[in-house]
Protein backbone atom coordinates (compact mmCIF):
# COMPACT_ATOMS: atom_id res chain seq x y z
CA UNK A 1 0.00 0.00 0.00
CA UNK A 2 1.16 3.42 -0.76
CA UNK A 3 0.81 6.33 1.02
CA UNK A 4 1.44 10.13 1.83
CA UNK A 5 3.19 10.77 4.45
CA UNK A 6 1.90 14.54 6.36
CA UNK A 7 4.65 14.59 8.60
CA UNK A 8 8.04 13.19 9.24
CA UNK A 9 8.21 9.76 10.74
CA UNK A 10 10.99 8.28 12.03
CA UNK A 11 12.40 5.48 9.60
CA UNK A 12 10.03 5.88 7.52
CA UNK A 13 10.29 9.47 5.60
CA UNK A 14 9.76 12.50 5.57
CA UNK A 15 6.75 15.02 4.92
CA UNK A 16 5.22 14.70 1.06
CA UNK A 17 7.24 11.84 0.69
CA UNK A 18 5.49 8.93 -0.85
CA UNK A 19 6.37 5.65 0.74
CA UNK A 20 4.85 1.99 0.78
CA UNK A 21 3.63 0.51 3.92
CA UNK A 22 2.56 -3.31 5.04
CA UNK A 23 -1.17 -2.45 5.13
CA UNK A 24 -2.26 -3.03 8.56
CA UNK A 25 0.05 -0.22 9.48
CA UNK A 26 -1.34 2.21 6.87
CA UNK A 27 -5.35 1.20 7.23
CA UNK A 28 -5.05 1.16 11.36
CA UNK A 29 -2.51 3.44 12.11
CA UNK A 30 -1.17 5.74 9.84
CA UNK A 31 -4.36 7.10 7.97
CA UNK A 32 -6.88 7.09 11.39
CA UNK A 33 -4.43 9.54 13.06
CA UNK A 34 -3.57 11.82 10.29
CA UNK A 35 -0.15 10.80 9.73
CA UNK A 36 -1.06 9.86 6.19
CA UNK A 37 -3.12 9.66 3.30
CA UNK A 38 -3.83 7.31 0.87
CA UNK A 39 -1.62 8.22 -2.44
CA UNK A 40 -4.37 8.19 -5.26
CA UNK A 41 -3.91 10.77 -7.41
CA UNK A 42 -6.86 13.18 -6.53
CA UNK A 43 -5.09 12.83 -2.72
CA UNK A 44 -1.96 13.97 -4.81
CA UNK A 45 -3.34 16.88 -5.95
CA UNK A 46 -4.69 17.96 -2.70
CA UNK A 47 -1.57 17.43 -0.25
CA UNK A 48 0.12 19.44 -3.23
CA UNK A 49 -2.34 22.55 -2.55
CA UNK A 50 -1.68 22.01 1.02
CA UNK A 51 1.90 21.28 1.61
CA UNK A 52 2.84 24.96 2.61
CA UNK A 53 0.57 24.92 5.18
CA UNK A 54 1.85 21.20 6.27
CA UNK A 55 5.49 22.31 6.09
CA UNK A 56 4.90 25.47 8.15
CA UNK A 57 2.65 23.04 10.86
CA UNK A 58 6.09 20.79 10.72
CA UNK A 59 8.35 23.86 11.15
CA UNK A 60 6.27 25.01 14.27
CA UNK A 61 6.33 21.13 15.88
CA UNK A 62 9.98 21.47 15.23
CA UNK A 63 10.48 24.83 16.87
CA UNK A 64 8.76 23.71 19.85
CA UNK A 65 11.10 20.59 20.01
CA UNK A 66 14.38 22.73 20.06
CA UNK A 67 13.12 24.82 23.16
CA UNK A 68 11.49 21.19 24.60
CA UNK A 69 15.88 20.49 23.99
CA UNK A 70 16.91 23.90 25.83
CA UNK A 71 14.73 23.16 28.66
CA UNK A 72 16.43 19.13 29.41
CA UNK A 73 19.85 20.59 28.42
CA UNK A 74 19.51 22.81 31.00
CA UNK A 75 18.83 20.60 33.47
CA UNK A 76 21.20 18.53 32.56
CA UNK A 77 21.14 15.40 35.50
CA UNK A 78 18.86 14.09 37.78
CA UNK A 79 19.34 12.00 41.37
CA UNK A 80 16.97 9.22 42.07
CA UNK A 81 17.07 7.39 45.11
CA UNK A 82 16.28 3.50 45.62
CA UNK A 83 16.47 0.33 47.75
CA UNK A 84 19.57 -1.55 47.31
CA UNK A 85 20.55 -4.62 48.19
CA UNK A 86 23.96 -6.18 48.10
CA UNK A 87 26.48 -5.35 44.83
CA UNK A 88 24.38 -1.95 44.37
CA UNK A 89 21.83 -3.94 42.97
CA UNK A 90 18.06 -2.24 43.45
CA UNK A 91 15.26 -3.92 44.85
CA UNK A 92 13.06 -3.74 41.81
CA UNK A 93 14.65 -1.03 39.32
CA UNK A 94 14.21 2.53 37.97
CA UNK A 95 11.93 2.51 34.27
CA UNK A 96 10.86 5.10 32.18
CA UNK A 97 7.81 6.56 34.78
CA UNK A 98 10.20 7.32 37.41
CA UNK A 99 12.55 9.48 35.21
CA UNK A 100 9.35 11.00 33.63
CA UNK A 101 7.99 12.10 37.21
CA UNK A 102 11.91 13.35 38.33
CA UNK A 103 11.96 15.66 35.19
CA UNK A 104 8.68 16.79 35.98
CA UNK A 105 9.78 17.96 39.41
CA UNK A 106 12.84 19.76 37.68
CA UNK A 107 10.63 21.65 35.44
CA UNK A 108 10.77 19.48 32.19
CA UNK A 109 7.31 18.13 30.96
CA UNK A 110 8.68 14.71 29.86
CA UNK A 111 6.04 12.08 28.12
CA UNK A 112 6.86 8.24 28.98
CA UNK A 113 7.63 7.14 25.22
CA UNK A 114 9.67 9.88 24.96
CA UNK A 115 12.67 8.28 27.30
CA UNK A 116 14.54 5.88 25.83
CA UNK A 117 16.38 3.42 27.32
CA UNK A 118 18.24 1.41 25.46
CA UNK A 119 18.87 -1.38 27.79
CA UNK A 120 16.11 -1.97 29.73
CA UNK A 121 15.10 -0.34 33.20
CA UNK A 122 17.74 0.75 35.16
CA UNK A 123 18.93 -1.75 38.01
CA UNK A 124 22.27 -1.18 39.13
CA UNK A 125 23.38 2.24 41.90
CA UNK A 126 25.75 4.84 40.08
CA UNK A 127 25.62 6.91 36.94
CA UNK A 128 23.38 5.98 33.39
CA UNK A 129 23.46 7.96 30.15
CA UNK A 130 19.98 8.15 28.95
CA UNK A 131 18.58 9.83 25.95
CA UNK A 132 14.56 11.95 25.68
CA UNK A 133 13.47 11.89 21.88
CA UNK A 134 11.49 15.20 21.69
CA UNK A 135 11.39 15.21 18.30
CA UNK A 136 12.13 12.69 15.62
CA UNK A 137 15.35 14.39 14.57
CA UNK A 138 16.57 15.49 18.30
CA UNK A 139 17.10 12.94 20.96
CA UNK A 140 19.10 14.58 24.68
CA UNK A 141 21.24 13.06 26.76
CA UNK A 142 20.37 12.80 30.35
CA UNK A 143 22.49 11.69 32.77
CA UNK A 144 19.87 9.61 35.58
CA UNK A 145 22.14 8.61 39.09
CA UNK A 146 21.26 6.77 41.16
CA UNK A 147 22.09 6.55 45.12
CA UNK A 148 20.85 4.28 47.39
CA UNK A 149 18.16 5.28 50.75
CA UNK A 150 19.53 4.82 53.79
Amino acid sequence: MEVILLEKIRRLGILGETVKVAPGYGRNFLVPKGKAIYATKENIKKFELRRAELEKAEADVLHAAQRRQSALEAIGAITLSAKVGEEGKLFGSIGAKDIVDALGLAGAAVEKHEVLLTSGPLRQVGEHEIGVEVHGDIVVPIKVTIIPVE
